[in-house]
């Protein structure tokens, strides 16, 4: 009964026997989903969930989920909070669907905030945090958090918020343009894993500080000119997504320096403020996907493989789209090889290749100088017709290969 994609489907279960007639109050994951129930409006739904909840007879509720549709409004969310804390429930998720443009805004209640004192997972999207500093946040057993398009009073709520959850492991954070948030700040010392996307938030500067000693998993994406403040290094971190553009990005490579697998997509290497950390060894890193959407990428993959001594396995792509006022960086022989290419590379692959001189050039240095290559991918764009991608084809295959065993494939 826990698989049903809704309440509804779980209580029509009551008539098939006569010995199923109260099992659906025993089902420890309930689906709230208004659309679903297009019959009522959101008033009579409201009272819907208050009394199968109140029928509910489960000890424990393993997970109560509100799908909540565009005509909802805020009257009826302190039941659906009061229901989540009367039944012990572990995961609570609340989303707002907000695909009209003349949704209503749904304003969380202070009790979210103190009353479910047994929530493991608390999952907010598209709703709105109340203005009110007084009120405490005791999250005492909340492991993992996701707020999506949340709105927030101001950066004090929402870093205070973070900050009240004493044993948080997993933490996702979706900011949207209005969210009221300048400065975004993460001090949890348990925290393992953080998703942080910022998207560019027009006329003002954002960013972030964080203070996660314990972090595993890294995934940042920003995009706006604000300040990224990384206080402690990250000794347990073992991967890491980092898609930033502002040009001060070396705290925060220089704190994820013992990863074992990275994507990185930063602006140029040569800009004013250096992205690179002078000095930075990746001993550990044996994964590493490059962007070569920015100007000076090749720069900054080859600073990557000088010091990636243990480097496995490298992929090339293009994952934004190329901005054109930007001027593409020209290709130059390094002195000496990489100890990676001549000791650990086993794996190269490319995606989007473009046949850019500078693009022919290190891919012709890659297969000339890997010894321990394995195999070799390269993926056209799909911007290129057939005849471009014969002729492509023909003039990777010519180029020398050191490994002996090196398979060139194409798809």
């Amino acid at each position: 009964m826990s698989s049903l994609p809704t309440v509804k489907n779980v209580m029509a279960t009551m008539f098939l026997s006569k010995r199923w007639k109260n099992l659906w109050m025993f089902v420890p994951k309930l689906v709230y989903d208004i659309d679903s129930s297009k019959d009522l409006d959101y008033g009579r739904f409201s009272t819907f969930v208050g009394k199968s909840l109140l029928l509910h007879k489960a000890p424990v509720l393993e997970t109560l989920h509100f799908k909540l549709g565009k005509t909802c409004d805020s009257g009826g969310i302190p039941v659906l909070v009061r229901g989540a804390d009367k039944h012990f429930v572990h995961e609570l998720v609340i989303e707002i669907d907000t695909s009209s443009s003349n949704h209503i805004h749904v304003t969380l209640p202070r009790s979210l905030f103190t009353c479910c004192k047994m929530l493991v997972t608390l999952k907010l999207r598209n709703a709105i945090f109340l203005d009110d500093v007084s009120s405490p946040f005791y999250f005492p057993s909340l492991k993992k958090m996701s707020l999506e398009s949340m709105k927030y009073p101001n950066d004090e709520f929402v870093n205070r918020l973070i900050s009240s959850c004493r044993v948080l492991e997993d933490l996702v954070v979706e900011q949207i343009l209005d969210d009221n948030v300048v400065m975004l700040s993460v001090r949890v010392p348990s925290l393992k894993s953080l998703v942080l996307h910022q998207k560019l938030k027009k006329g003002k500067a954002s960013g972030f500080i964080l203070d996660t000693p314990a972090l595993e998993f890294l995934d940042v994406v920003e995009y706006s000119q604000g300040s990224h403040i990384v206080e402690n290094v990250m000794p347990n971190i073992v991967k890491a997504n980092v898609d930033i553009f502002h040009s001060q990005t070396e705290q925060i490579l220089g704190s994820i320096t013992l990863a074992k697998y990275l994507h990185l997509c930063l602006p140029s290497s040569k800009s004013k403020n250096v992205s690179y950390p002078h000095g930075s060894i990746f001993k550990l890193l044996v994964y590493l996907k490059i962007c070569t959407c920015l100007a000076e990428w090749l720069s900054l993959l080859m600073r990557m493989l000088r010091n990636s001594p243990n480097l496995q396995v490298l992929e090339i792509e293009q994952v934004h789209c190329l901005r054109n006022d930007q001027s593409r960086p020209c290709w130059s022989e390094p002195s000496s090889i990489p100890n990676c290419l001549l000791y650990s590379l086993e794996t190269f692959k490319w995606e989007c290749y473009t046949q850019r001189i500078e693009e022919k050039e290190m891919a012709a240095f890659i297969l000339r100088s890997a010894i321990c290559l394995k195999k070799a991918t390269i993926i056209p764009s799909k911007s290129i017709d057939d005849d471009k991608k014969l002729e492509m084809h023909k003039e990777l295959s010519l180029l020398p290969r050191y490994s002996p065993i090196c398979q060139l494939a194409f798809s």
